[in-house]
């Protein structure tokens, strides 16, 4: 089999922002497609609010008028399941209920021929467990599109334990031949983008727990510092805080309560209270039009250290190097005892990136006066934001001159409490690890996992590959010290992570 052609009929099941989304996308691609959905008027207002959309674009001169039209004649609303018997192709874009969607597929065997294809946009539900009710369970698999499907890139195809190679070709080759970035995983909880993205909001959620600093500033961090386009709470804002809550719940109760995959209790209160984010007018956030948006925490002014000594060549060693120098400090180098040495001494000051331990415990095991930790950045040449994490010990000023150095390069710094890990390194290390994991189960390929998580929620880096840049022995160890501190299974490292410290090798 190959891409299904433009003058094959597809049919979308469930007229909401996803299926009307899907529909547009198909529709795009040339194809002439069937809406149904089961409230009355629905799909019609579904194809209506898609042209409202379209018409927008038309105004700003993004598509032309003839070209709205187009869509306009190929979108078809119908009013009964049976009218989309002539479909070649029928993506499913409803409730998330494992026995609505069974019945909708049975029904559909019965109504269109034998060799349509069907295909279940669920998030979370198993393509396997919707498949058992069929007949002829290996035409069935998942086409996963992510909001707003006519502007993000990704589409996870999904196989059910009863899928053909056939029927996945045919699938994926349709999806890229509608522009679509396209990867493939094997029907397991969350499949690869929401089961590697839990940890970018368990962690941000444990930080806060732990009161390591508050939402706005932990927000900030991931942005300014990892360059995630959104924090993890303005982003569970965003997505509604009961639909990620149910997901985490979902993933979590689907591996049998691994802890890597516990719910947080913060959350469960949010959606117990009803402050669902951006739809119920609050979340983490109050958006209430007269309320003031809060601000980070940003260090006071501090006086700049006239001299720093680096010890090390860590991979991202030169990028601060080449800072210091256009800021003009008196800088001496000297080389590390190994490679994954990294010192910066700054006036009283001894900052060194985090490895997962507490400031107070590297302080104390390592024998270093006056020591301040200092976070992971996507980029320290270009990072607006460094977080700091002084140990209990270490003397005022020598935070000052901490904080006196990074503001010299140009950078917002934020002090938060000795927090394991701080806020991006813990955050990047938990989603290679479970990226890896992934891998290692056989999910799907090292590199669905970067394409899945730069394309379905727009990571700045593929979280294999950013372990790569780091190192994988580095990743590796910030799990060790996190798990021995919390001496929880949650932060056990994959037996793939393990492997490719030992060798010295790469992920992707």
């Amino acid at each position: 089999m190959a891409a299904l052609t433009p003058d094959k009929i597809i049919a979308v099941i469930g007229a909401g922002t996803m299926g009307a989304g899907v529909a547009q996308v198909a529709a795009q691609a040339g194809h002439q497609v069937l809406l149904f959905d089961a409230n009355a008027g629905a799909a019609q207002q579904g194809i209506d609010r898609t042209l409202a959309g379209i018409d927008k674009l038309v105004e700003k001169g993004k598509i032309a008028a003839a070209e709205r039209e187009v869509l306009a004649q190929r979108l078809v609303a119908v009013e009964k399941l049976e009218d989309l018997a002539p479909a070649h192709l029928v993506i499913e874009a409803i409730v998330e209920r494992l026995d609505i969607k069974q019945s909708v597929f049975k029904q559909l065997e019965d109504i269109c021929a034998p060799d349509t294809l069907l295909a279940t946009n669920t998030s979370s539900l198993s393509v396997t467990a919707i498949g058992a009710a069929l007949k002829r369970p290996e035409r069935l698999a998942g086409m996963h599109f992510f909001n707003p499907a006519p502007i993000m890139k990704l589409v996870e195809i999904i196989s059910g334990l009863a899928t053909t190679p056939e029927v996945l070709t045919t699938l994926v080759e349709t999806a890229q031949a509608w522009g679509k970035q396209t990867v493939q995983a094997k029907s397991t909880p969350g499949f690869i983008v929401n089961r590697v993205a839990r940890p970018f909001y368990a962690e941000g959620l444990r930080v806060l727990q732990e009161g390591g600093t508050d939402v706005v500033t932990i927000d900030a961090i991931m942005r300014e510092s990892g360059n995630f386009r959104m924090g993890p709470f303005e982003l569970m804002d965003l997505i509604g805080q009961d639909v990620n809550y149910a997901v985490t719940c979902s993933v979590h109760d689907a591996y049998y309560g691994d802890p890597r995959f516990m719910p947080s209790l913060i959350q469960k209160e949010l959606v117990d209270a009803g402050f669902l984010g951006r739809k119920t007018g609050r979340g983490f956030y109050n958006y209430a039009k007269d309320a003031t948006p809060p601000q980070p925490s940003h260090a006071p002014q501090c006086d700049r250290p006239e001299s720093v000594t680096i010890i090390g060549t860590a991979p991202f060693a030169e990028s601060i190097i080449n800072q210091i120098k256009t800021a003009g400090m008196h800088l001496e180098i000297e080389k590390g005892d190994n490679e994954e040495d990294f010192i910066i001494l700054a006036g009283e000051a001894c900052l060194v990136l985090t490895d997962g331990r507490m400031a107070t415990q590297v302080a104390v095991e390592d024998e270093i006066s006056d020591l301040v930790l200092f976070d992971l950045a996507l980029d320290y040449g270009t990072a607006k934001r460094i977080a700091l994490a002084p140990a209990d010990q270490t003397h005022p000023d020598a935070l000052n001159d901490a904080i006196g150095f990074w503001q010299a390069l140009g950078k917002q710094v934020s002090v938060i409490d000795d927090i394991p890990g701080m806020c991006v390194m813990r955050t990047v290390a938990m989603l290679a690890n479970e990226g890896a994991d992934a891998v290692n189960q056989g999910v799907c390929r090292a590199k669905d996992v970067d394409i899945a998580m730069q394309n379905g929620v727009n990571y700045p880096k593929g979280p294999l590959a950013w372990a790569d840049s780091l190192g994988v022995a580095r990743v590796l160890n910030v799990l060790d010290n996190l798990q021995t501190i919390y001496g929880e299974d949650r932060y056990r490292a994959s037996p793939l992570l393990l492997r490719t410290a030992l060798t010295g090798g790469t992920l992707v």
